[in-house]
């Protein structure tokens, strides 16, 4: 089975110094690009984090500091990237809660707005776990029938998920080719940030998931207390979050129209002289 596409989608995997998406950097980057006509491109980058590489997430990838130390960083390669994303969807394993918002702080860090904008994200992880609860390799070899070699490899990583939504799409006749589909059966909830600190009510309001406004909507507490913005703008949370926030404090700010329909119509006909 092929993919059902409308734009191209990129899958792409990230390696890092650890799990945290304000403050960790990537250290190797896959992405393999499909095209609605079936071609693919392929780029993967080692990456110079400029930090140090923990010994902990070195005994995952496999990435040491010496290997990396003369490799371009992230912000050397930021418009290479953004410009082979650009336009398309974005697909991953466990991408919706790690990959996305770590590539999104890594760009905006570098210079470049990043956002979700008419962009599609599909996870094949929480595809995964809702039909079968496994990991990567696992689910590679579930789906595959195959042993994941190179696992933890970015560009291992990024062609097996890959291989794997293919197949959960063979497999799953409930599963509708789409990424419109694909990408509301793999969201787990909606949310205003990458990193799940602003969710989405019923209603469709942007409400805090943590601390103590968690539950209430983000325009109730900016109005109680103006100088929570200040907080965590200054704080260590992830840039995305703080733009969010930011657009939302803009929109609050914003001169409200007050002017009915009909007293819009009336002005433009007094305008041109209709009546």
């Amino acid at each position: 089975m092929e993919l059902n596409l409308t734009k191209p989608i990129v899958f792409f995997d990230l390696e890092t110094t650890g799990v945290s998406i304000a403050t960790d950097r990537i250290v190797e980057i896959a992405i393999l690009k499909v095209h609605p006509n079936g071609n693919k491109e392929s780029k993967t980058w080692l990456v110079n984090p400029e930090i140090e590489i923990p010994q902990g997430a070195i005994d995952i990838h496999g990435i040491t500091n010496e290997k990396v130390v003369t490799e371009p960083t992230f912000k050397e390669l930021a418009a290479e990237v953004s410009k082979m994303i650009e336009g398309c969807d974005l697909a991953g394993f466990n991408s919706n809660r790690f990959d996305i918002p770590l590539l999104a702080e890594e760009l905006m860090r570098a210079g470049i707005d990043f956002d979700m904008n008419n962009r599609k994200a599909v996870d094949v992880q929480v595809i995964f776990h809702k039909k079968e609860q496994r990991t990567l390799s696992a689910g590679y070899q579930f789906y595959c029938g195959r042993e994941l070699e190179g696992a933890h490899g970015a560009e291992a990583d990024t062609n097996a998920t890959y291989e794997i939504l293919l197949a959960q799409l063979d497999k799953y006749d409930d599963i509708e080719n789409s990424i419109d589909a694909l990408s509301e059966f793999s969201t787990h909830g909606k949310r205003a940030d990458f990193a799940g600190f602003i969710l989405m009510n019923e209603e469709d309001q942007e409400i805090f998931s943590f601390g103590k406004y968690k539950g209430r909507t983000v325009e109730e507490v900016l109005k109680e207390n103006p100088g929570y913005n200040n907080w965590i703008q200054n704080a260590d949370f992830p840039l995305y979050t703080k733009k969010v926030l930011r657009q939302i404090k803009e929109r609050m700010s914003a001169p409200k129209d007050t002017m009915s329909d009909e007293d819009k119509l009336n002005a433009l006909q007094q305008k041109f002289n209709l009546r």
